[in-house]
Order: C-alpha cells, then structure tokens, then sequence
C-alpha cells in the first residue's frame, strides 16, 4: 500500500481549513519484519476476537465497529492533534483544504482538555454572533465535548448551509455562558480581505487565511501596491488561524532572494530535517515592513511572521501569537479513510521552535478582547466612514486601531531616518 503524505501545521478548523504543505508519496511497506509489531498485533487480534465472540451485545462488536474504535483511542492517546479520521470526516477535511465546506466559521485548539476558539473566520456566522477568540466551546446541540476526538467535533459543528446549531460556549475573561444559535452557510472567504494605501505612502495587507490561493491573491494585491508607489508595508496577519504550509512559504517569498531558508520542519531523528527555501521567483522585496499579530495568529501565519522577524526583514507588533508549532501528516489509508498524526515541529530560520509559545512582538500593543471586537467589526464595515452613522448603526464610536497605529508610526519613523540619511549619502558620493 503506498500512502500519501501531506504535512499540515495548525489547529483543527471548524468553518475553515487545517493546514497542508507537502505531498510526496512513499511505500507504507518495510522488508524486515518487526517483530515487537507482530507480538503486539496478535495480541490485539486475540482481544478482538475475544470481544467480538462473547460481548452481550452483538450489533455493537462487529469487528469493523470495534477495529475503528481501537484506532480512535490510540492516536487519541498521543496527543490534541493526532486523530483516525473515519471517510466522511477525510471527505470534509478535503473540502475544507479546497477552502469550501459548510459551517459556522471558527478555527478550533484542543488545549487542556478544553476546546478553545483561536479565532472566528471574517464575515462568519460566529464572528457575526460576537464569538471572540479565547471562548470556549462546552455544547453542541446540548451535547458534552468532553469526551469527543477532533474530529468527531468538527463533524457536529458542520453541516449543510441553511441548517441551525446551538452552541454553548464559556468567555473565561468574563465568566459568562452564552448559547447561541447559529445558521451555517458556505464558507468560503478570501484570504487578502483589504489592501489598500494609507496615509504617507504606507500599504497595508490584511491576510485572513492560508488556502491554495493566498500565494497568487498576495503577490497580486502587493503588486497593486507597489504600482501605486507604496514606501513601506504593513501585513495585518491577527486572528489569521494559518492554513496551508506552501501557501505560508509563498507569501514569505517576496520578502527573501532565491534560496533562503524560509523555516525548516524537524521529526524526531536526524535525517527528517526538511528545509523549505525561497524560489527562483523570489522577490528580495527593499521596504520597511511592519507585521501585526495577536493571540489569534496561529500556525501557517505564524510562519509568516516567525520567518520575517528572525531574519529581521520586519518589526513584529502586537501581541504574543497563539504558539501553534507542530506538524500533523495525513497518512491516506483504505476505504477513503486516514490518519492525521504529529510527526514534527517546525522552525523559524534561526532554528526557534514556537510550540506552545508563540512568537513574542518586537513592539508590545495589547487591546482587549472589547475593544478587538469592536475592531473587528470596523475593518467588516470599512463602507461607513461617517463615524456618527457608524455608532448609530452598531451603538458604539468607532475606537482607534493602536496596533496599526503604532506600526505607520514606527513605518513612518523608518521613513523620515531614511530621508535625513540620503542628503549625506549623496554628499559623500558627490565629485
């Protein structure tokens, strides 16, 4: 049998994708027998025969149910991420990659036991419902998750587009249950959502995701921007939850010349270190370069902003990121099933692990969960400019975006250093 590999770095998504790099096939099969597998095989067969003879119930120990049973407790066992995934669950999995599939919009962590929001996708039924990154997801349809797989979870929160789900969560920052009712709808978001000339020349990128098409989405919009004579570039990459490996190293590539190591992935033996490099195509892009982050930036943006702040090719601003640093690799079995299992973590260029700890700001700008919200719908609703006719429409002044702020600042700061810098240079190259 030969299996087909396909690196992703990310948390579970329920309304978007997980995050998938590298595909290459290679044989499942080895020449030399093991012989502690096959001590250990046998042993399981007996049970299962044993079970499967002389349990009560004779529906519920047919071998296939009992076999897929055993395969979700042992890859549960090892660690949030690593999950048999049964054909219906790989099927959406596929659909969430091609980044089109039914849902209610958020991007999920199992952390402690507890199923965390690492953020609600953009113009999303729960961004739209008021869910803020950190709450946590207790019920779905008044059913416990507490003892549920990943991807048993993912399945009960999608669904057909127009179909209703309730769903209890828990705001640790405020010590409230909220249930909400949401309807799902067919998600399918663009990852470049604004880009666009601010004030003094300064381009600004919001990427909301990592898909097959965010490579060719960003070099486009910065090739916008570039015409339009930008001096300096800010890429807002908060609540981005990641998405597909490739696509992180596509977006960094601009920024780096050919060959340049852009992050490495590492497994658990010498030999598995893979490295992934700027292309031929690669840009060496010579602007100051501001990148805005948040606790929502996780996995594949992490990469992003990982890359460029190691290599200080940009000024990170912010907040600590998510700290989503493990690589899961679907393993393609038989029946159209797979496994999804944790084979590395990944690197920045200067050999930085970030699991579990996140990317840390040069430039440290908190904003709470409130007023983020409040942000959030701002960038949705960039049509009201009238900041009167916006807090009658929505009940609250529009608040000043400190983050982005800071960073123009620090870009515009950059800008003026130049400035004074060129009437000297040009003295000194002067006859």
């Amino acid at each position: 049998m030969l299996k087909r590999i396909l690196i992703i770095v990310g948390g579970a998504a329920c309304g978007l994708l997980l995050a998938t790099a590298v595909t290459r096939v290679r044989p499942a099969w080895s020449l030399w027998p093991n012989r502690d597998l096959n001590r250990n095989t046998a042993y399981f067969r007996s049970v299962l025969d044993l079970v499967g003879k002389n349990y009560m119930e004779e529906k519920d120990a047919g071998y296939d149910r009992l076999t897929r049973a055993a395969l979700e407790g042992m890859l549960h066992s090892l660690d949030p991420h690593s999950e048999f995934l049964k054909a219906d669950a790989y099927r959406e999995l596929n659909e969430e990659i091609n980044g089109k599939f039914g849902g209610i919009g958020i991007q999920v962590e199992r952390r402690n036991g507890k199923v965390l929001v690492i953020a609600p996708i953009a113009d999303s039924p729960a961004e739209r419902a008021g869910v803020q990154r950190g709450d946590e997801i207790v019920k779905v349809d008044e059913q416990s998750l507490e003892k549920l797989g990943m991807d048993k979870i993912i399945e009960r929160l999608h669904g057909k587009p127009g179909t209703k789900v309730e769903v209890m969560f828990f705001r640790p920052s405020k010590l409230q249950t909220l249930v909400l009712t949401l309807t799902r709808e067919a998600i399918k978001a663009e990852s470049v959502r604004d880009a666009h000339v601010l004030a003094d020349g300064i381009g600004y990128i919001q990427l909301t995701q990592f898909t097959e098409g965010t490579g060719a989405e960003f070099k486009a919009a910065l090739k916008r921007l570039q015409a339009a004579g930008i001096k300096a570039l800010i890429l807002d990459l908060r609540n981005n939850p990641g998405g597909l490996f490739d696509a992180a190293v596509e977006v960094a590539e601009p920024f780096f010349k050919p060959g340049e190591l852009i992050v490495y992935t590492q497994g658990r033996t010498a030999d598995s270190r893979e490295e992934l490099r700027a292309g031929s195509s690669a840009g060496g892009l010579n602007l100051p370069v501001a990148v805005l982050v948040n606790a929502g930036t996780a996995s594949a943006a992490e990469v992003v902003a990982g890359a460029l702040k190691d290599t200080s090719r940009a000024v990170v601003v912010g907040e600590t990121t998510f700290g989503k640093g493990s690589v899961q690799t679907i393993f393609r079995l038989k029946n159209g099933e797979a496994l999804r299992l944790t084979t590395a973590r990944y690197y920045t260029p200067g050999g930085v692990s970030i699991h579990e700890k996140g990317i840390e700001p040069q430039v440290p700008v908190v904003v709470s969960l409130e007023d983020e919200a409040k942000l959030r719908l701002q960038r949705l609703r960039t049509d009201l400019t009238n900041p009167k006719e916006f807090a009658a429409r929505f009940g609250f002044e529009p608040v000043e975006d400190r983050p982005l702020q800071t960073a123009c600042d620090l870009l515009k700061g950059v800008d003026l250093l130049a400035a004074r810098s060129r009437p000297s240079m040009e003295k000194a190259a002067g006859p």
